[in-house]
């Protein structure tokens, strides 16, 4: 297994050679550089720590300026471990999306949008009340959620209003259209979490 950290550029949509229009995501996918090495013997467990996405030296910690250092890089913004890569990485090394061929299956992790405070309808779906017959109030109310004297408590887990959205959200089976490694861009099939710019990690 292996991966790269991106940026989400935006959506747009190319056509197959059977004429069919599929629509499909730009991923600004690295140069990432190899910052970390993680071993069995040091750690517990296996890792390549990788680091995407330069940074002011002003704006970084002197301990991170020491351990970019150790890698010959510069300050980065993102860093993420990813499981081992077929070949040995060594630190200061940097992977491209020349790792992706057109035709390749991806997964992409990204956090999805943030809707802020949300009812229960937009957020879990419910139907609503009745909207007819001279029913003027609570037509998104999400009605009981208690019950009499036992157990005299709302139950945990209740579907209920609240924060939607920006979450973890892992999008599986996406295919590889083109890769364009002069200009580090991919595009994959269909959409993936999160707006123009956030950070995604590509796993092959």
């Amino acid at each position: 297994m292996s991966g790269i950290i991106g940026k989400k550029v935006g959506m747009t949509s190319i056509f197959d050679e059977q004429g069919r229009n599929i629509p499909c995501t730009v991923i600004e996918a690295g140069p990432c550089v190899v910052t970390q090495i993680r071993t069995e013997e040091k750690d517990g467990y296996s890792a390549v720590q990788l680091a995407f996405d330069d940074k002011k030296e002003k704006n970084t910690t002197a301990s991170l300026k020491g351990h970019f250092a150790k890698a010959n890089t510069t300050p980065k913004r993102k860093l993420v471990e990813i499981g081992t890569f077929p070949d040995e990485k060594n630190l200061g090394d940097v992977v491209t999306v020349s790792i992706f061929s057109e035709g390749d299956f991806i997964d992409v992790v990204g956090t999805s949008k943030g809707k802020g405070f949300q009812g229960v309808v937009k957020r879990h779906g419910f139907a609503g009340s009745a909207q007819t017959h001279g029913q003027k109030s609570r037509l998104r109310a999400p009605g009981s959620v208690g019950a009499a004297s036992w157990p005299s408590r709302v139950f945990k887990g209740m579907r209920m209003a609240g924060r939607m959205g920006g979450d973890r959200v892992k999008i599986q089976n996406l295919q590889v259209l083109k890769v364009y490694e002069d200009k580090n861009l991919i595009v994959v099939s269909g959409s993936i979490p999160g707006a123009k710019g956030s950070y995604v990690i590509v796993d092959k």
